[in-house]
């Protein structure tokens, strides 16, 4: 079998990246094809993955408009030549229409809500709509499929992760030091229209450094006071260091999921445009919330703070969340190994989950 893979952002290489070992061992053949984004494109060569780059990223609502032609054409011809059997993204127009004109199937793999421009223009082309077990909207029945899991499975579970503790000595941090993690993001996603998150940066991180090291992951440029907490690290050493956190908290809604994932208490704050948590209407971040108590979600500066401070003041809160995750893991397949099987025996295999899948 060819598959092609399309990389839009630097959380599908490690959502796909064990898979596609999986499948090369076993003899298929991988092309894989990536937005020119630095960080997807660094991880990429650091496992090893080689790639085409398929175009730039586009801001603005006009000028995504024209880059889809764009990178549509230009992931057609880079399709057409590789002749692949199936196409396979993350809630991702390009494919979907590559798909449709070369009338090759397309598996898509959705794990966000309320992105409706992308998935008017992605789902009437795909074949079959993978999202996790408590996705909670709704998918064409005849195309949707459940997995009793979520993408950060896939490259957190034990079975493909382990922590090394090197990358402390890398940033000068000791074993027992506790330490912040804080992302700040770009917002500049068609799905962050209206959104927003730390409203005021230097007094957030000036509040959690009298509690710990504070270390900065930020997309933005950053006002010149909280500069030197910046860190530079290899993007493939970053769940390393999450795993050894004593707390993130930020504006990054992967980043509090693989913390989750990984046992790390995590917080959220990003707001509505009416000023509601945004992971409200994420069905993963409810679960992980409801059910396992192993991420928080605020909508102020101000309520994450206090969370925030109530969770480092406590010294048992790592031990707490690892037990939380020790369950969440327990309820959860190997999402990996899951999508590899899928991939391998697709179609028959659609047709087989569908049996014992509920939509």
């Amino acid at each position: 079998m060819r598959v092609l893979f399309d990389i839009g952002h630097p959380a599908h290489v490690h959502l796909f990246k064990n898979t596609i070992f999986n499948l090369k061992k076993d003899g298929h053949e991988v092309k894989i094809t990536a937005r020119k984004k630095k960080i997807s494109h660094a991880l990429l060569a650091a496992y090893g993955l080689e790639y085409e780059d398929r175009g730039k990223v586009y801001t603005g609502l006009l000028n995504k408009a024209f880059g889809l032609i764009r990178i549509d054409l230009n992931l057609f011809f880079i399709a057409q030549k590789f002749k692949p059997d199936l196409l396979v993204g993350v809630n991702n127009p390009y494919v979907a229409h590559v798909g449709a004109v070369l009338r090759k199937p397309v598996i898509i793999f959705n794990d966000t809500e309320n992105v409706t421009i992308a998935r008017v223009i992605t789902y009437p082309f795909v074949q079959a709509i993978l999202t996790p077990m408590y996705f909670s909207e709704y998918v064409d029945p005849k195309k949707h499929i459940k997995i009793q899991g979520m993408k950060e499975i896939a490259y957190l579970h034990p079975n493909y992760f382990s922590p090394n503790p090197h990358v402390l000595e890398e940033l000068g941090l000791l074993p027992t030091e506790k330490f912040i993690i804080i992302s700040f993001g770009s917002w500049v996603a068609t799905h962050d229209i209206g959104q927003h998150g730390i409203r005021d940066k230097i007094r957030f991180v000036k509040t959690l450094e009298t509690y710990g090291r504070v270390l900065i992951t930020s997309d933005v440029d950053l006002p010149k006071e909280i500069k030197p907490n910046l860190i530079k690290i290899p993007p493939e050493k970053f769940h390393d260091l999450l795993s050894y956190a004593s707390l993130y908290i930020g504006e990054g809604i992967t980043m509090a999921s693989e913390a989750a994932v990984l046992g790390t208490p995590a917080i959220n704050i990003t707001s509505t445009a009416q000023g509601k948590p945004t992971c409200d209407l994420y069905g993963n971040f409810v679960e992980l919330r409801e059910k396992y108590d192993l991420v928080h979600f605020f909508a102020t500066d101000e309520d994450a703070l206090t969370d925030a401070q109530e969770i480092l003041k406590n010294p048992n809160s790592h031990s707490e969340w690892q037990k939380k995750r020790e369950r969440f893991l327990t309820d959860v397949v190997d999402v990996t190994a899951w999508l590899t099987d899928f991939i391998e025996k697709y179609p028959e295999s659609f047709f087989s989950v569908k049996k014992d899948n509920r939509v």
